[in-house]
């Protein structure tokens, strides 16, 4: 009995010792052949790094403003006589566009004209009683009162009348009308808006941090998100106050606009021109990577073996951003070459091998 236990213990043994043997043989065969074998090196487009002519500039969201534009509003009651536009007409500084009846100021008009007109005959009979030393003073006195009074009828009565008679305040657009003809209107009814398009401003806001680069007369760029139309214009005003709860300042510009394609609350993209700086490091922002460690970008490096190419990996401090670059403010130097794709593959000391044939990397342009 003893004899066969131990036949089994000694049976058992070899197999689990067989077992182990066998995975540490096929552990290390598995090592030496992966120890034996070179990774392919790894296909990357690069560039190399070369001072940039910086273009700073602050980008803002901005609405389109008309120099003149209003709301036209009834001055006076009444019934519509004559409505002298119609929509989107071009219209003339002084223009007639808009009659009330009048019949009832017309006639009161006349009357206190007669009534100025008796009151001047009573005045001059007055003076000449006067002037024969027949009259007393106090009677000349009081006609030239009856003049005065009447003739501050007439005017009370003609201002009346005028403002049954609406004319555009400028030349420009008028829009669409809002009243007809017959309809009775109460004073302060808007029957259309006049908009001056020669002349367009854009007003845009911009964080706190910025406003020491705002000044009069900086230039500034517009674009509209349809129909590709670029204008560009001046800062001709800054607000002195920062708005308490977004901290963002007003700032207004002048924008040339020729053809008169902007329209007032039109949204624009605005760009304000900064001093330009020379000899700024700038890589396609496809070149920097970003993780939990912070941003980096791969060197391109020879390798120890003739002919072959290494990455290591940089730790870069970025800057500014504009359209496709970035800039770089610590870490890489003019003249490095770098990777501008292919880095998600990559680890620093890899081998690579460069293939521009499909270049991934943005068109260098003006930057912010």
């Amino acid at each position: 009995m003893f004899k066969r236990l131990f036949i089994a213990i000694v049976l058992l043994g070899l197999v689990v010792g067989g077992i182990v043997w066998f995975k540490f043989f096929r552990d290390d065969m598995i090592a030496q052949f992966m120890g034996a074998r070179v990774p392919p090196p790894v296909p990357v487009t690069a560039q190399v790094v070369e001072p940039v002519t910086w273009e700073p500039g602050i980008e803002a969201i901005g609405t389109a403003v008309s120099a003149r534009g209003v709301d036209l509003a009834i001055e006076a009651g009444g019934v519509v006589r004559m409505v002298s536009f119609e929509a989107n007409d071009t219209v003339a500084e002084g223009q007639v566009l808009l009659e009330i009846d009048d019949d009832s100021e017309r006639a009161a008009l006349g009357a206190s004209q007669a009534a100025l007109s008796v009151a001047e005959t009573d005045l001059r009979r007055a003076q000449t009683l006067a002037d024969r030393g027949v009259g007393a003073a106090t009677t000349t006195e009081s006609a030239e009162a009856m003049v005065e009074s009447a003739r501050a009828e007439v005017a009370r009565v003609q201002t009346t009348l005028d403002a049954k008679r609406l004319t555009a305040p400028f030349a420009g657009t008028i829009g669409i009308p809002r009243i007809e003809v017959g309809e009775y209107v109460l004073p302060g009814k808007v029957f259309a808006t006049l908009q001056d398009l020669d002349q367009m401003r854009v007003d845009f806001s911009v964080p706190e941090q910025q406003i020491s680069a705002l000044e009069l007369g900086r230039s500034v760029t517009v674009n509209t998100e349809v129909g590709d139309f670029t204008a560009t214009g001046k800062i001709i005003g800054v607000e002195p106050q920062v708005d308490a709860n977004s901290r963002l300042v007003s700032v207004r510009a002048a924008v040339d606009d020729a053809t008169g394609t902007l329209l007032p609350g039109q949204f624009l993209r605005v760009r304000v021109a900064l001093p330009v700086e020379e000899n700024v490091i700038a890589v396609p922002q496809t070149a920097v990577t970003t993780s939990l460690y912070g941003d980096s970008i791969y060197v391109v490096e020879p390798a120890e073996t003739e002919g072959e190419l290494t990455v290591k990996q940089v730790f870069v401090t970025i800057g500014r951003r504009s359209g496709g670059l970035i800039e770089v403010v610590r870490g890489i130097e003019g003249g490095a070459q770098i990777v501008t794709s292919g880095q998600n593959r990559l680890t620093s000391g890899a081998k690579v091998v460069i293939d521009d044939s499909v270049s991934l990397s943005p068109t260098q342009q003006p930057a912010e």
